[in-house]
């Protein structure tokens, strides 16, 4: 799908504050409420517009410990990788997981209260996976960008 002016700045109004009523996007977009309505619909429709969150200030729900965490797996067999991704998936305090090339195969976003629940996690969770090799754990001093809006 080709991407026009008017479909690029609705989208980083959404990506803002998905919110908006299609009433404040059409006045901001001067179009017709129903042209915008058919516009977002088309984005979902394509795939374009994967779906709508909520993003939680971390720190009141007492969960502001962030922790990078560098896995390096035994071998990288696709029988590893796979059971690895598997398991990782299920842990609720994983936010991001991702297969990187380099040092180490997967980078972890972790989020927890403090060094003792992480420590707990580690322990109890995390090394109990198989066939981890190794990690490696960074912890966040300050965040200084934080931002889910893509330009386009």
């Amino acid at each position: 799908m080709n991407l026009d002016e008017i479909d690029k700045n609705l989208l980083k109004l959404l990506q803002t504050d998905s919110k908006k009523t299609t009433k404040e996007l059409s006045s901001k977009l001067n179009l017709s409420v129903t042209a915008v309505y058919e516009r977002v619909k088309k984005l979902e429709r394509e795939g374009i517009i994967e779906k709508y969150v909520v993003l939680l200030n971390r720190k009141k729900i007492e969960k502001g410990f962030v922790v990078f965490c560098h896995i390096k797996l035994i071998q990288h067999t696709k029988e590893f990788l796979t059971k690895f991704e598997s398991q990782v998936i299920k842990l609720n305090e994983v936010l991001e997981c991702h297969h990187v090339s380099g040092d180490y195969d997967y980078i972890l976003k972790i989020v927890l209260k403090d060094m003792e629940e992480y420590r707990e996690f580690l322990v109890e969770k995390l090394t109990t996976l198989e066939h981890i090799g190794s990690t490696h754990s960074t912890f966040m001093i300050s965040e200084v960008k934080n931002t889910t809006v893509i330009e386009i």
